[in-house]
């Protein structure tokens, strides 16, 4: 059985998509649905059983741990804006470190989220393979994500196979129930359908022009993909924390300009100011260094804005597909 944290959110569905593309539905999808809209994304799906997030560890389902041969750990929350420390300390740390612990005493293979966030603003840069103890992360999320990165690198036991991913900026399907942490793809199509134009932050630096902030965007179906590359018992021996992005910053405006394409639309960008309380904790330019990764996954390839955002508009958004 593969348990899937998260398994009804974003990378969390496509993780179980791709799984079923190969055959597999033997897969457990652990979650908190609430109200949110999230059930939309396991329409479709194949998976044997859904078990709350809240009940994984009450004791009613210890039996099932003898059943798993892999975790996907992408549930916490991932809002960038989230203010309470103690929630996250409980969501984003304390039960990471409690499934991470299960994955050392059943010996379970385990590839958990982590977070591009977690290098702050980038002046110490994006090397997966630095000290990261030295990291200082902008932000509530960011911390919390590098407080469980910290601790895992200090256990003396581990799985033998386990992964850390820290994802750059992510966009997809399966993601319209994020809310304000949509991507901008998501957000631009929006816009674009109901007024013809996006609005993008003007820079407030001089160094950038308005719109021309940097980021690494990567495809959600890469990196679902990514993921199960990591599956191979053969991957084993490549374990550790790798940056997850496609090796290019580019910018909010090219973004913008590939969704208008991908829709045959005539490209209108409005540029607004920015909220001064997002200003100080902004990042302008991150760019995921790959090397590590590419060393260990030599063969795989990450599609570029262009191509992902073109997939994610005209097979998912405009043709109204469930999952988008």
């Amino acid at each position: 059985m593969i348990l899937i944290t998260g398994g009804a959110g974003f990378l969390g569905s496509l993780i179980a998509k791709e799984l079923n593309v190969q055959g597999r539905k033997d897969i457990i999808i652990v979650d908190r649905l609430y109200d949110s809209g999230k059930w939309l994304n396991l329409r479709g799906l194949k998976y044997s059983q859904y078990i709350h997030a809240d009940d994984l560890f009450s004791g009613d389902y210890d039996h099932v741990y003898e059943e798993i041969s892999f975790i996907f750990h992408m549930g916490a929350s991932s809002s960038t804006t989230e203010m309470d420390m103690d929630y996250l300390m409980v969501n984003n740390l304390e039960y990471s470190q409690n499934l991470f612990k299960l994955a050392t005493a059943k010996k379970i293979p385990i590839v958990y989220a982590s977070s591009a966030a977690t290098y702050g603003d980038g002046e110490q840069g994006y090397n997966d393979e630095g000290d990261i103890s030295n990291l200082i992360p902008l932000n509530p999320y960011g911390y919390s994500k590098q407080l469980f990165d910290e601790w895992v690198l200090a256990q003396v036991e581990k799985p033998q196979h386990w992964f850390g991913l820290k994802f750059f900026n992510v966009y997809g399907p399966n993601e319209y129930h994020k809310k304000d942490m949509r991507s901008l793809v998501h957000k631009a199509y929006q816009q674009i359908v109901e007024s013809g134009e996006v609005k993008l932050f003007k820079s407030h630096r001089n160094d950038y022009k308005d719109g021309e902030q940097l980021r690494d965007f990567v495809y959600g179906i890469d990196v679902a993909r990514a993921m199960l590359e990591m599956m191979s018992p053969d991957a084993k021996k490549f374990s550790g924390i790798y940056n997850i992005g496609a090796a290019e910053a580019r910018s909010f405006k090219d973004l913008v300009v590939a969704t208008f394409k991908a829709m045959g639309r005539e490209v209108n960008i409005v540029y607004i100011d920015m909220p001064e309380s997002l200003r100080e904790q902004y990042q302008y330019y991150t760019k995921a260094r790959m090397d590590k990764f590419c060393r260990f996954f030599p063969d795989f390839k990450f599609r570029t804005i262009e191509e992902g955002v073109t997939d994610y508009v005209q097979n998912y958004l405009i043709n109204k597909n469930p999952h988008a």
